[in-house]
């Protein structure tokens, strides 16, 4: 076994005890899997990543390293493949059972195994290292470059049908030094959802695309009634949700080739100013201080008359909390104007795949039109291919404020150990959301976190 993948199962193993040691704790929803309906927004980046690729050349595996579940084998005339991801909602565990057994039906030369798995990180790192990797498989944006710096992957962006098709936003963040590695097979943007009722009683009007900061720092600073625990807007203490806010002003993360980190910019001060100002003004409250898990839960109570949640919070709310009268607009503009955030997901092939021919005509199916029709079809996932657009939206029309947020979004990814600048900022704004950090310290923190991080790659 090489260096490389003998040091990334080291690190499951300690991963692994670390986890059966610790104790549980209930979290908001974290931006990995926001584009699959689960309730996990995007602080959980910080999961181990694959380890920097060198020039050794990787050893056969064992026979008891193949000896996996994802294993997988021509059988006589058929081709036994697998498709691994993360176990999602009930209705979306059902709906790709269905694209499978549609695909299976179709192409009788090949039989695909739905292969939907907890902890879905580390099994599917140890399935690579073990060279037994899962025929395609899940790759969030987050933790692609990960992968490329390992040479995991098989670039089959490209390969694809009419790869032009997919929103160049998102094809972007699957891109990485010209090489287009993997499709996108949905996305899920930012948007500002908001109580109708509440609304009416204060006499507003509604939110508009056409919004502003001002707009809704005014609203927010109507709408609460701190006495009642009743707040303007509910925040998260999340990178994920804040840095729409510094792109909405003019600001960035890091220079355009990643080599530093730009957080100490005006545009960058001024995202934070207003984003702190919410909370310190007393016009927005975090989720745990509303006794609540998430931002949507907390809307979903009325404890919030807006919150900056994705097309994920609307199943949940349905789910949950039917009659509540909320709608959804695009998120207000910034002093550099709109922008928002995409969370996607692609699907990958690995570099050495026993089945690269049949791997890549499964991704080609799950991310063309009639897969992906299929697959977004119910409305919690949004379709990453514009010539889906007019059929996906006479199905929703009240989701085009998530849509319409692909012509302006910015990926989420960065480079590779970037996961600990995530979880500078995250446990930054909780600290200043209770008063002991300031921004200035937030942003000075994150930028020296950031260089560091940079500077080795």
């Amino acid at each position: 076994m090489s260096k490389k993948w003998f040091t990334l199962m080291i690190l499951m193993l300690v991963t692994m005890l670390i986890v059966a040691c610790g104790g549980g704790t209930t979290e908001e929803p974290t931006a990995e899997d926001t584009t699959t309906g689960e309730e996990i927004p995007a602080n959980d980046a910080t999961a181990e990543v694959i380890p920097e690729a060198t020039d050794e050349v990787m050893e056969e595996p064992t026979e008891e390293m193949a000896a996996t579940e994802e294993t997988t084998g021509a059988t006589g005339d058929v081709t036994e493949l697998t498709l691994m991801g993360w176990s999602s909602s009930d209705a979306e565990n059902t709906r790709l059972q269905e694209m499978v057994d549609t695909f299976n039906e179709a192409n009788p030369d090949l039989h695909v195994s739905l292969n939907q798995v907890p902890d879905y990180d580390t099994a599917l790192q140890t399935a690579i290292a073990g060279g037994a990797p899962p025929d395609v498989f899940y790759i969030d944006s987050f933790r692609l470059p990960d992968y490329v710096e390992a040479g995991a992957l098989m670039p089959i962006g490209d390969q694809m049908d009419n790869p032009d098709d997919f929103y160049p936003n998102l094809r972007q963040a699957f891109t990485i030094d010209d090489t287009f590695w993997c499709p996108p097979k949905d996305f899920s943007t930012l948007a500002l959802q908001y109580n109708k009722d509440m609304f009416d009683a204060a006499g507003l009007d509604y939110p508009t695309p056409d919004w502003t900061w001002e707009d809704m720092r005014g609203a927010a600073e109507q709408l609460t009634d701190s006495d009642n625990g009743v707040y303007g807007v509910v925040l998260s203490a999340d990178l994920a949700r804040w840095i729409a806010f510094l792109y909405q002003a003019g600001g960035t993360v890091t220079d355009a080739d990643f080599t530093t980190m730009t957080l100490d910019s005006p545009e960058a001060q001024e995202a934070m100013d207003f984003y702190l100002g919410l909370i310190n003004d007393g016009y927005a409250a975090q989720p745990s201080d509303l006794d609540s898990g998430w931002p949507g839960e907390a809307f979903g109570k009325g404890q919030a008359a807006m919150a900056v949640e994705g097309n994920w919070i609307v199943s949940f709310l349905q789910d949950n909390y039917p009659d509540l009268n909320w709608g959804v607009t695009e998120l207000p503009a910034g002093p550099g104007g709109q922008a928002t955030m995409a969370f996607t997901v692609c699907y990958g092939v690995a570099a050495d795949a026993p089945h690269p021919e049949a791997s890549i005509r499964l991704a080609n199916w799950l991310t063309g039109e009639e897969g992906m029709a299929q697959w977004s079809g119910l409305g919690l996932a949004m379709p990453t291919r514009a010539s889906l657009r007019d059929s996906w939206l006479e199905q929703f029309p009240d989701l085009e404020p998530f849509l319409a947020g692909a012509d302006y979004s910015y990926p989420w990814q960065f480079r590779p150990g970037f996961s600990d600048v995530m979880d500078t900022i995250n446990s930054g704004l909780q600290q200043a959301f209770t008063g002991v950090y300031t921004g200035e310290q937030v942003l000075s923190e994150a930028q020296e976190v950031g260089n560091d991080v940079l500077s080795n790659q």
